[in-house]
């Protein structure tokens, strides 16, 4: 084995100090295999680095969690021996490089994550952050995502049920494209990735190695800079068509005995699924890298550990069952090779070509991966706003349109048709309400499936846009009657060398945490993506939640949709919050303030009545309350019921509050007349305040004493900005 001469150890990632642990823990010098593996296993975006010290404080137990953080997704247990199998990761980076194979490869890895339990994928989500409308880059980032999320979850035949897309000019340089995925699995057969059983086969399945997304780990464990381009081969490139063929052959196997491990090849390709494998199970793998099925000639050891190709798995097999397995793989016409070995030495051994090229002590280097307490420096707090500098805005009616044809709140039809989002037949609420809600094939089960993040208020307090996020993704869950069970995350932050940077991640997670715990709502699983910022100018502090929860009985769920003639209601305080709102920055073109306090407390016991109440067959129609406040609430039930309304605000010092105030712990709840007076005296009882607002009724949407819009003209706006956007010149 011979030590590389001269490496250049920070293009590998690493930085002198870890380059010289690295060398104290072999002894000597490594070799260019050595410092790429190791680089890759050491970068943000695979050893957490500079984070994991705040991941350990999120709550991530409960009694209906399986597994929790540290595999390749969560899972929870729905009843009647099933579970729920969840994750959401990041894919910024190569999004922005390369929008349509950054965006594909993105619902591909993240689908691995699923199946690779044991789980068969039943539900995608993603959230995408783009920079303002009107940058140049902007449409074609867009087309490109979008374009690259429908094309890869339609061909593999999963639905897209689901996200969310926000625009905001501080991801002009560095957008975020966060995807989820949520499968069904048999709770008493999930597959884990500690290898085990000295002399078991590592057996290789998929498609061939080539030479794509080599160096993608550490090329998202950076910022970008001028060169952003020239990074374009550190993008991956999928093949929907080939994962459809590997979730089935998987599935297969996962029926029988024979895997004792299974981990998928993501970021950092064959290096981190065989490294991660072996620390977790504490054994040696030896692998002959000469059988690694690739499609390009001439591959060295060095492109086949760092290849980020796609559509792979590793797995540990029972040696009697290698011929059954290889059957499987050949009928779905996937390879299979027999590459390696589980050993007891505790080393990664690596040959290639009769040569050892690294030979690595798995327990040491485990034990050194880095881990930082950087500095943090507190977000300044925002001055209260003056609510006297509120007064004397435009009319309510004209701000009301502004709102709802902002590109934060205009219909997203344009992005969720190009989706298939009924396949597989058990999607029973399409995108457009607060939540998904996926029926559990087979039974009366469903589960509800939400991702949320307000980062303009993690921006203004960090802390709060943290609890803030965690409980609007928790009330879109309970706005459909489920209970929420578990959330992954998706922790998009800037360069975490600078102290307001870490400082603000520091805050989020404290946010998290205090929501967790008091929604008694666990994080199972999560990523977390760094460095997203180009040339020292960050990204919004992002971090974006993703949360399931179970409905006992679909038939009961609530829709977003009311009837005509149902009374409105709305649940929680109103005292009308304009820090930080939206109404602040598209009417008055300010961002000052505060963000809206999140009493959790309030929120929890608001939420478990409004849940109460749907469950019991009360209340069929609510929706959450958030960005826009209660008239763009009301505007939305509109759309989606196709009726009018005729409604008053609560009482506030200026309309204005009372219409656009984005207060938390916030329902609108749409009832028979029969049923509002019970429902007013349980909410008193609960200690929830609720009052009636109005009605649905007629063709227009009526503000007693301001104004009166047709319907039609609020579809019009509402669902025009987006087709308008897209096929502008």
């Amino acid at each position: 084995m011979t030590a590389a001469a001269a490496i250049d150890f920070a293009s590998h990632g690493l930085s002198r100090e870890e380059y010289e642990r690295l060398k104290a823990t072999l002894g000597r010098e490594p070799t260019l295999v050595e410092i790429g593996v190791i680089g890759a296993l050491w970068s943000e975006h695979c050893s957490y680095k500079s984070s994991k010290k705040w991941l350990r404080r999120l709550p991530s137990q409960a009694p209906w969690v399986i597994c929790g953080p540290g595999e390749n997704a969560g899972v929870v247990d729905i009843g009647d021996g099933q579970a729920a199998v969840f994750k959401m990761e990041s894919h910024n980076h190569p999004s922005f490089i390369e929008p349509y194979q950054g965006a594909a490869t993105g619902v591909g890895g993240i689908l691995r994550d699923v199946f690779t339990m044991g789980a068969r994928p039943i539900a995608n989500m993603n959230a995408l952050r783009f920079g303002d409308p009107a940058h140049p880059r902007t449409r074609h980032l867009v087309a490109g995502v979008v374009a690259g999320i429908g094309g890869y979850g339609n061909c593999v035949g999963v639905p897209t049920v689901g996200g969310e897309c926000g625009f905001d000019p501080g991801y002009n340089e560095n957008i975020l494209v966060n995807a989820m995925t949520v499968g069904l699995a048999d709770a008493a057969r999930i597959f884990y990735s500690a290898a085990a059983g000295i002399g078991n086969a590592v057996v290789y399945v998929g498609s061939k190695t080539g030479r794509d997304g080599i160096h993608g780990a550490t090329m998202a464990s950076a910022e970008f800079d001028e060169a952003t381009e020239e990074k374009r081969p550190t993008v991956q490139v999928g093949d929907p068509f080939t994962e459809k063929l590997l979730i089935e052959a998987c599935l297969e196997l996962m029926a029988s005995d024979a895997i004792v491990a299974i981990q998928d090849m993501g970021a950092a390709g064959l290096t981190s699924s065989v490294f991660e494998m072996a620390a977790k199970g504490e054994v040696g793998i030896d692998l002959d890298l000469d059988r690694v099925p690739t499609r390009e000639p001439g591959m060295s050891a060095y492109e086949i550990m760092l290849s980020e190709s796609q559509e792979r798995m590793l797995m540990v097999l029972r040696p009697e069952r290698a011929d059954a397995a290889a059957a499987i793989f050949a009928k779905w016409d996937l390879d299979f090779a027999v590459i390696g070995e589980v050993t007891g030495s505790g080393h990664l051994v690596l040959r290639h070509k009769g040569e050892t090229v690294a030979d690595l002590p798995v327990a040491a280097l485990s034990a050194e991966t880095p881990e930082y307490d950087r500095p943090i420096r507190a977000t300044p707090p925002q001055a209260p706003l003056d609510a006297a500098s509120l007064a004397g805005g435009e009319p309510l009616d004209k701000s009301l349109l502004r709102l709802i044809s902002a590109p934060e709140l205009a219909s997203k039809r344009w992005i969720w048709e190009q989706y298939d989002h009924m396949v597989m037949a058990d999607t029973i609420q399409r995108p457009g309400g607060d939540a998904a809600v996926v029926r559990v094939h087979g039974s009366g089960k469903a589960l509800a499936i939400s991702v949320d993040c307000t980062p303009r208020y993690c921006a203004a307090d960090p802390e709060m846009g943290g609890a803030q996020a965690l409980a609007e993704v928790w009330r879109n869950l309970t706005a459909t009657g489920a209970k929420p069970l578990a959330f992954t995350d998706c922790l998009n932050f800037g360069n975490p060398e600078r102290p307001e940077i870490m400082g603000a991640f520091a805050a989020a997670i404290e946010g998290l945490r205090r929501a967790a715990l008091a929604l008694d709502f666990p994080v199972v699983s999560g990523n977390v993506s760094l460095y997203n910022e180009t040339q020292g100018r960050g990204i919004p502090p992002t971090p974006e939640i993703g949360g399931i929860g179970l409905i006992a009985d679909w038939r009961r769920m609530a829709i977003i949709a009311p009837e005509l003639g149902h009374i409105l209601v709305v649940v929680g305080e109103t005292r009308g919050h304009l820090g930080q709102s939206l109404y602040l920055a598209k009417c008055l073109g300010r961002a000052e303030g505060p963000p809206p306090p999140v009493d959790l407390a309030a929120e929890r016991r608001h939420g478990d009545f409004v849940r109460a109440e749907i469950a019991a067959g009360r209340l069929r129609s609510c929706h959450d309350l958030s960005d826009g406040g209660i008239l763009v609430g009301v505007a939305e039930m509109c759309l989606a019921g196709r009726t009018g309304a005729k409604v008053r605000l609560p009482a506030t010092e200026i309309p204005a509050m009372a219409a656009f105030g984005e207060d938390q712990g916030r329902y609108l709840a749409a009832l028979d007349r029969a049923e509002v007076t019970g429902f007013l005296a349980r909410a008193k009882a609960a200690e929830v305040p609720a009052a009636e607002i109005g009605k649905f009724d007629g063709s227009d949407l009526t503000l007693e004493g301001f104004f009166s819009i047709s319907l039609d003209a609020i579809r019009t706006a509402h669902e025009g900005w987006f087709p308008g956007y897209m096929a502008a010149p």
